[in-house]
């Protein structure tokens, strides 16, 4: 999700708001402060992205869930609203307004990515979930963590519950770590990537896409705001990872019988007539 949907890591954005409930000290918000650094600079690849992982979790060990999701939920739309990128909203509405399933997957921690989903109108959620005590509090181990072939194995088994034709389907990632995700489906596309993801998207020519306007929703058009849609519960933690991937799926219309065509989010927009003939995406670079 992170620099595909949004314009910075989705967990290191509440350290303030944590810090201002008690949960963290100064020094860890200077430490996420650097690690957002790092991210926005060139992403993060494997080494760091598991010490962030283990740094990450080991911080939110004893945190009150309870309070986790009340902190997310007063702060959401002042510090996730004005950095979501035009270019991912409006592909999100298109396909909603063709009929089409939204998933969002992503490796921080469902305490923040299903807010978010809810707030952009995602149909589902897939990401990190931590263990929580029977006190309400994360113990700091990680039950399920969405990571890497992690990703590709949930999109899979998703497009089998679902009918997903997986051939049929879209997948967006800024992050190198989603080659095995950008693999499982006939469309992988970079959006915003890093170097290594850049250099493997030439190779096996993926198209490779910029979205660089972060508009505040509540400024775009009235007539293009989604109403929320259900997105699935899960219990889950605070971030087991800083530089998170998005991936978006949209289906073809639910009148349409048989597989499912299922998309993952940046940057293909659909004409409708294509759409309802049956026709490929066209591509917008």
């Amino acid at each position: 999700m992170d620099k595909t949907v949004i314009a910075k890591s989705s967990t290191l954005t509440f350290s303030k708001s944590f810090y201002q409930g008690g949960l963290i000290n100064r020094r860890a918000v200077l430490r996420t402060a650097y690690a957002q650094f790092v991210f926005l600079a060139g992403g993060a690849d494997h080494d760091q992205m598991e010490r962030m992982r283990e740094y990450l979790s080991s911080l939110c060990r004893g945190w009150d869930v309870a309070q986790v999701r009340e902190i997310v939920a007063e702060t959401l739309h002042d510090l996730i609203d004005p950095i979501i990128y035009d270019e991912a909203a409006s592909l999100i509405e298109e396909h909603h307004a063709a009929g089409r399933d939204v998933v969002i997957v992503s490796t921080s921690g469902a305490e923040v990515v299903e807010p978010i989903g809810e707030l952009l109108g995602a149909d589902r959620v897939v990401a990190t979930r931590m263990v929580v005590g029977d006190d309400g509090r994360f113990t700091g181990e990680v039950e399920y963590y969405a990571y890497g072939p992690t990703k590709a194995e949930a999109v899979r088994e998703l497009a089998a519950s679902e009918g997903y034709d997986l051939q049929r389907c879209y997948a967006y990632s800024d992050s190198i770590t989603d080659v095995p995700m950008l693999e499982t489906v006939g469309n992988p596309c970079a959006v915003n990537p890093d170097r290594a993801l850049r250099r493997e998207a030439t190779t096996r020519g993926w198209p490779v896409v910029t979205f660089n306007r972060p508009v505040p929703l509540k400024k775009r058009l009235p007539t293009l705001s989604m109403p929320s849609r259900p997105v699935i519960t899960a219990v889950a933690a605070i971030g087991a990872a800083a530089a998170t991937a998005t991936l978006v799926w949209h289906t073809s219309s639910r009148r349409n019988t048989g597989k499912k065509r299922l998309a993952v989010l940046p940057v293909f927009a659909a004409k409708r007539k294509d759409l309802e003939a049956g026709l490929p995406l066209t591509r917008h670079e």
